[in-house]
Order: C-alpha cells, then structure tokens, then sequence
C-alpha cells in the first residue's frame, strides 16, 4: 500500500512538473515571438490644444475631412439589445459601422463571419474590411457591442498620428512580456498595421487561428502576437495629465471609485475630460450616454473647439 501511494506521488510530482514546464514554454513563445524588435512601452498623448489653435482655417477643414474611421462591432444573437442601441448611438458618427455577427440574424444587417469563436470573428472581420476598404479608411476601430465611443474624441487623439505608421492603440495591459490592448476598452489599428495583420492571417506559424498550448487565449491577446510578428506594438491612450482616454470600465464605476478613493476630487479622480470609451453599458446607460455626449447643452455657455470634424455624407448622427 505505501509503495502504491509513493508511484502515485511520484505520478502526480512529474504530471506537475511537465505542466510547469509545457506552460513555461508557452509563454517563451508568446514573450520573445519576435526577437528582432526591441520596444519600450509607449504611452501615446492626445495632441496639445494651443498647437491646433493654431492651424490655419483651410488646414482644418482638411483635417476633418481626411480623417476616416472605420467601425467594426463584433455581436451575437444574445447581444440584440445592445446590438439595437450600438446601432441607433455612437456608430452614426463613425464614417462607416459594420456589424459582425456570428451567424445570420433576420433583425439586423450584419456581416455574418459564421463562428462563435471571437478570435476567429475578429480575424475574419479584420479581414474583411482590409479586402473592401484598404483604399477608402485609414483607421480602423474595434469594440464589443458593450461599448460606448466618442469618436469626434477618438480622431482628436489620432490627429497627429500618421496612419502610414503602424499604430495599435487603446487601453494596453501587460501580461507576463506581452503587452497587449485590452478589447474591452476598444482596439484602433492604422491602415499599416492592417497591412501587416492582413499579411500574417495565412502563416499559421506566426498567427495561427487557435493559440495558447494548454489555455486558449482571448482574442485581444491573440491580436497582440500576431502584431507582434510584424512588428507592431500595443500603445496606451492617455490625455495630457496621463489618464487613460480607452476606458474598460462605465462611467458610474468610475466615479463609483471616485467617491470612494478621491471624496474631494470626485470628478478630477474619475476619467478623462476626452474620454474616447466606456464599457459595460446596458442598452439603457448607452442612450444616456448618448444624451449626455451629444444633446445636453448648458444654454449661454458656446463651445469653441479650434477644430470640428463633419459627419459623413448621409449619416444621421446627431
């Protein structure tokens, strides 16, 4: 009996063991893919107000009409709900929305990509607007359905990034030597960087459609190492006081925080005054959001923003 119980510790030792050591491996892969980049973690500013003020009047309205962003919504059936206020808030401001469906749903147009897998759907939808639209948008963002964006705030932020250059860009997080952005707070890619995604979806060795060796990965990590073969690395979106402008989290949460961490400073300790997104809206809090973001206005008080960007042509955006 003693000797069955050592074979089966010594069993269990060296199961241990050979997990540790699959894992490990795992991660050497994902931490050192592409060793013929270094990068040190960017922390990407929104440009400085008082150097928009002053451009002249013609190089803004060239400004606000050549920045073009292209929206890619990844939903399910389970989501219609949010899927109905994405469509009727935030989306009519991009210059083109699409949604991206895991399979045919009569109640709403949509691209269906025909998997329940979400990185699958976000390779495919990837895929899909580079093919159609590599000539017509130069930035591309990404967002769950949970998500509300500002995306006057969001071409703000990109207004001096130039799209020929590979940006990846959001609300980044470190896992182990892999830096990645988080999908929750919503992902924006240059047309470069799809360039170099668009190269890497048929090399399985480098961005293979199922990752991770024991633990199946989430999309947004995924994301990251198949851009990191190219050598494209995530960025963090911050204001000017470094406050994170892709947000993973609501605005009630936020200031939720707020008055309990900073009592005195509930609106300084909260978010970002360009904000470009919150997640993990109810299909309520996003009209309320949209309410808040686009109609409320105090009367007597005129905004004067150095810089306007235009609704596309057709569009029915507030």
């Amino acid at each position: 009996m003693l000797s069955e119980s050592s074979s089966f510790l010594k069993g269990v030792m060296l199961g241990s063991i050979f997990c540790a050591l699959i894992t490990m491996l795992g991660h050497i892969r994902i931490g050192h893919g592409n060793r013929t980049h270094h990068h040190e973690h960017h922390h990407l500013q929104a440009p400085n107000k008082d150097d928009i003020s002053k451009i002249s009047e013609s190089e803004r309205m060239e400004l606000s009409k050549s920045f073009r962003v292209y929206c890619i919504v990844l939903v399910k059936p389970k989501d219609v709900s949010l899927w109905a206020a994405v469509k009727e808030t935030w989306t009519k401001h991009c210059d083109k929305a699409e949604f991206f469906s895991s399979e045919n749903v009569k109640v709403f147009e949509s691209v269906n990509v025909d998997t329940n897998d979400m990185w699958l759907m976000m390779r495919k939808a990837y895929k899909y607007a580079f093919d159609k639209y590599r000539d017509q948008y130069n930035w591309f963002f990404l967002a769950r359905p949970s998500t509300f964006a500002v995306i006057e705030n969001l071409k703000y932020f990109l207004l001096k990034k130039d799209p020929s250059q590979p940006f990846y860009l959001g609300h980044s997080v470190k896992s182990g030597d892999l830096d990645y952005v988080s999908v929750d707070g919503g992902i924006v890619l240059s047309i470069e960087s799809m360039k170099r995604l668009n190269s890497l979806l048929s090399v399985p060795e480098k961005c293979p459609e199922q990752g991770g060796m024991i633990w199946k990965l989430s999309e947004d990590k995924q994301l990251a190492i198949c851009l990191k073969y190219a050598g494209v690395f995530a960025e963090n979106a911050e204001d000017a006081y470094g406050k994170d402008v892709f947000n993973t989290k609501s605005v009630g949460l936020f200031i939720k925080e707020a008055m309990t961490n900073h009592p005195n400073q509930v609106v300084e300790g909260c978010c970002s005054d360009m904000a470009v997104t919150f997640n993990g809206l109810s299909p309520n809090q996003m009209h309320v959001m949209m309410y808040g973001v686009y109609r409320l206005r105090a009367f007597g008080h005129v905004f004067n923003d150095a810089l306007v960007f235009l609704p596309p042509n057709g569009s029915e955006n507030d």
